[in-house]
């Protein structure tokens, strides 16, 4: 899959701007937070998801009984 793939269609949104940015400027320490920070996104996007698919889990079973 190209970049292009996982741009949203939108222009000015804030994940096009972040895939796109020039890195090349960036020092090594300033690199190395850009992942950390990225990296604790990702594990809060998780726990959202995980929350999300236990509640649906948890609706589909309130509404079988």
């Amino acid at each position: 899959m190209d970049l292009e793939d996982y741009l949203p269609r939108k222009g000015d949104d804030p994940l096009a701007r972040l895939l796109t940015q020039d890195l090349g400027p960036l020092s090594v320490a300033e690199l190395e937070s850009r992942i950390a920070a990225l990296e604790a996104e990702i594990q809060r996007t998780k726990a959202k998801i995980e929350s999300a698919v236990n509640h649906k889990a948890t609706a589909e079973a309130l509404f079988k009984r």
